[in-house]
């Protein structure tokens, strides 16, 4: 859950991103895991569900890293937030994301995938799906 304030725009990296509305400073913590808005979805009830239900989960949650039987599913703009190899956070502490340099106002957020999900491999964009 993000603890800044953001907004969901047209991204150049896929479809749309997750933008900051506000400065951000280097080592900045901009969000946090909150059980009470970051939902666990069991594996169970992810493999019970329908083709279409599955398909987003696929695009907008990830395994969560010390409990394989649920995967993390952000109700913010953070499901929004692209993938990098040059990223402007650090996600490497599940539990908290923070800024690597100084982020402006109206700036992309984006992470390395790898940091908190192992298996990841690169979804075609929406577009080509």
């Amino acid at each position: 859950m993000f603890i800044i304030n953001t907004y969901v725009s047209r991204s150049e990296i896929d479809g749309v991103g997750v933008f900051t509305a506000e400065d951000i400073e280097k080592g900045q913590p901009i969000s946090k895991f909150d059980p009470d808005f970051d939902r666990l979805v069991p594996m169970e009830t992810y493999a019970n569900a329908p083709s279409y239900l599955k398909s987003f989960l696929d695009r907008y949650s990830f395994p969560h890293p010390d409990k394989p039987e649920c995967l993390v599913f952000e109700v913010d703009n953070s499901r929004f937030m692209n993938h990098s190899l040059t990223p402007n956070t650090d996600y490497s502490d599940f539990s908290s994301g923070i800024a690597i340099r100084d982020i402006k106002a109206g700036e992309e957020l984006t992470c390395d995938y790898k940091n908190f999900f192992a298996g990841y491999e690169l979804l075609p964009p929406e577009s080509e799906r």
